[in-house]
Order: C-alpha cells, then structure tokens, then sequence
C-alpha cells in the first residue's frame, strides 16, 4: 500500500486486485531505454475516465501531458480513437489500439466517495500483449485531483522505464514583475508543470535561491529584508519561518545538506572573499570548510552526503572542485575553457549540472564527478541555474534572451533534445525542484 499524506491529503493506492482484477507482475515489452542518446516516443493511448463530471477527462489530460513532456511518450489524439472506452474493468478491444500503432492504452473511472473525496481507478494495458500491467486506485480530496494524474503518470513513467517517474513533485522559484529598475522579486511554488501557483512572500523585500530539504517541505532561501542577504528556513505547509543565523558579513547560496539536518552556505568577508560554511539547524553549531583568499561559493552535497561540489576563483578564473564533506581533500575538477558557476549533484549521484560562461554565451552543461565527459546541453544569451528532477533525467534552469523583458524557466532533458518552457503568469527564475511529495 502507498500512502500519501499532506495537510487534508490522504490518497490511498491499492494493488489491482481491489479493483477486481489481477495484475500481472510482468514489465511492458515495449521498454523505453532513458540512458539512449535518442529516444523515439513510444505512442500510448490516455483515455477519457468515465466521470460524471468533466472531471474524468480532465485528470486523463494532466496525465496525457506529463508523459508528453517527458519526451518518452507520444499520447495519441483522441479523435483518432475507434474504441469508446465504456467499462474500464473490461480489457479494451486490442485489435483497434494496435491500428493506432498504440503500444499501451491507460483507462479508468472518477467516482465521488460518500465523505467527498474522489476515488480514482486506472489501468494500464499491454497491447500487444493483451495484458493489464499495472491496476490502482486511488483517494483524495477533490481539489487535490490533479495529485492524482500526476501520481497516475508516474506509474505509467516507471512501468516503461523501470525508474521513479518525477511528474508529483513541485517548484519553488522567484516570480518576477515589474519594470527592470524595479523589479519586484516574490518566493513562489507551484506544481512541476505550472499549475497551482502559490506566492510564499509578499514582494516588499527582495527574495533569492530557494532551495529545497531533499527529507521534508521545507525552504531555504535569501532574504534582503534586514538590508543586507541572510538565510531563512521556510516550512510551505504551516508557513513558519526562521532565520537560520547572524553571520557577520554577507551570506550566499544557502543548500540542505541530503538529511536535511545542515545548511551549507558561504560567507562573504569585508576583503571581498568568501569561504564556505555548514550550519546545524538543531545545534546552531557552524562549521568552517574552507579557508582561502579567493571566492568560495555555490556548495552542493553528493546525494549520500559524503562529498560537496563547489566554484572557487582560487586559480585565476571560476571553476568547479570537490572536496570530503569535512573539507578535506579539495581538488579540481573542471579545466575546460570559460568559467564555471552553480554546480549541482544530481540526486543518482553520477552527474554534476553546471552553468558555464563562454565565448559570450551561456551554457547549461553535465559533466561526471570527476569531471570527465563534459557535455553541453543548451547554450543562450543568457541562462543559468540548473536544479534536477527528483529521479536526475531532467535540470530545469531560468533563461533570458536577448532583449527580453525578464528571465523564464526551461527544461531539458540529459540528451540535449528534449526542451520545455514551464508557464508561469510573470517572469520567473532561481528554480528549485522538490522531492517526489509524501
């Protein structure tokens, strides 16, 4: 059983048999290969769930676009359809999917509980095969029906490609608006793909780097409201905030260390250096890791805590290093041309996203931990940022063109080919994205 709660949340997930029929344990035999440099979109029919609302179509459609954006799937029309779909319990007529060309075919039904809560069946079948793969259902309250499509597609993602699927997950972000010489900077969350949007500050002081505890909802973030930059901690479900701690001087790029038990941050002296620290939050007690005459900035912690990546200008020009979670062992890692900012671990642990500045542009990048296999994946006038999806196939990052008005945030893939831009009502940038929800 899964059991997902949050506030007045409760969704429930049950194996096939509570729906009222088996489940075979057996993988789609149409597989999608996600380490491939190219991958051709397996096409898969989302039909309408039987509803006696709009609300059936209107969960198979968030489905249908997860899976699109992901560039692994190619939803079908639906007015290409043959079949109408009038019992989801009963295996669908295979013979005028396959015409389609559709390798898989997802049905279910909405039905309203007697306590108000929707309940939400689906059922993911084999084609070609003429297999159910996967048969769920699931409970929640009625405005929390698009946690349930995103959650739907996540078992279709991982039923093909054997991984965590990322689609149930959320991200925090500055919202941007206004005239450039006065721009108003908001902390915002909203769900992966746009929608839900919620502003967590009031603009009256200007917000920057939201960053996300990988254990818990929580926020850190940057604050000008006393002046001058200091690190809060935010908890999005109460809306309790803190204020991490009076360093003396300037504090930049505040991170959770993986058991969210530390902030990693750096410290900017008077002579204009900075060096990195780690706070933690239950002791208040700091810790010093660095110690150069140079700029020391923009930790990021290996997912099993043992290791943390960083820039330092300390060989002339910014580049990335890593070094033992104590400080110990610090050594570089980048030594291609141009200069390097805001590394980030990806959450598998294999690859380090970067932002790297080079023959006048901009260009989000991966490289392996220990710096070999450098691969570019966009380049622009000017974009920066990258943060990972919780499963680590897919960096978002805030990106501007030339003579835009304002920053807006992307998606792309680890092949390169897969770009997204993610809606948001005013510019955006600085974007973070969550854990998988509880």
């Amino acid at each position: 059983m899964r059991n997902i709660l949050k506030a007045s949340l409760a969704i429930a997930v049950f194996a096939a048999a509570m729906i009222g029929m088996a489940s075979t344990p057996a993988r789609a035999l149409v597989e999608i290969d996600v380490n491939k440099g190219v991958v051709e979109p397996t096409p898969i029919a989302v039909t309408d769930f039987l509803s006696g609302d709009s609300k059936g179509a209107d969960i198979s459609g968030v489905i249908a676009a997860d899976l699109r954006r992901s560039g692994l799937f190619a939803p079908i029309d639906k007015a290409a359809f043959i079949e109408k779909i009038s019992n989801p319990d009963v295996a669908p007529r295979f013979e005028d999917w396959k015409v389609l060309n559709a390798q898989a075919v997802v049905t279910g039904r909405v039905t309203q509980e007697a306590d108000g809560r929707l309940r939400a069946e689906f059922r993911l079948w084999d084609t070609f095969t003429g297999q159910q793969l996967v048969g769920e259902q699931l409970f929640a309250d009625a405005k929390n029906w698009r946690r349930i499509a995103h959650i739907i597609a996540d078992t279709i993602y991982e039923q093909f490609t054997g991984e965590k699927g990322y689609f149930d997950s959320r991200i925090a972000f500055v919202a941007e608006s206004g005239p450039k010489d006065n721009r108003v900077k908001r902390l915002a969350i909203m769900d992966q793909d746009g929608a839900n949007l919620i502003y967590l500050s009031n603009g009256n002081s200007i917000v920057l780097t939201p960053r996300f505890s990988p254990q818990q909802q929580e926020l850190t973030y940057m604050s000008y409201e006393s002046g001058q930059p200091q690190v809060y901690l935010l908890r999005i479900e109460t809306g309790q905030r803190e204020l991490v701690g009076n360093f003396p001087g300037m504090t930049f790029a505040p991170r959770f260390s993986p058991n969210g038990d530390k902030v990693i941050m750096s410290l900017l002296r008077d002579d204009g250096n900075s060096n990195i620290f780690t706070m933690d939050l239950r002791t208040r007690a700091t810790a010093r890791l660095t110690d150069t005459n140079a700029i020391d900035t923009s930790p990021s912690y290996s997912p099993d805590g043992s290791q943390i990546v960083f820039t330092s200008d300390r060989g002339g020009r910014a580049q990335i290093y890593v070094m033992g979670a104590d400080g110990s062992n610090q050594r570089r890692i980048s030594f291609g041309n141009g200069s390097y900012s805001t590394p980030v671990w990806s959450p598998r642990g294999d690859l380090i996203a970067f932002t790297k500045q080079s023959g006048g542009e901009f260009q989000i990048g991966v490289m392996r931990t220990d710096g070999s296999g450098e691969r570019i994946l966009t380049s622009g006038y000017l974009q920066e940022g990258p943060t990972w999806s919780p499963n680590g196939r897919v960096i978002m990052f805030f990106r501007q063109a030339a003579g835009a008005g304002g920053p807006k945030l992307h998606s792309i893939d680890l092949t390169g080919r897969n770009e997204q831009q993610i809606p948001t009502p005013d510019f955006a940038s600085d974007p973070a994205w969550s854990p998988l929800r509880n």
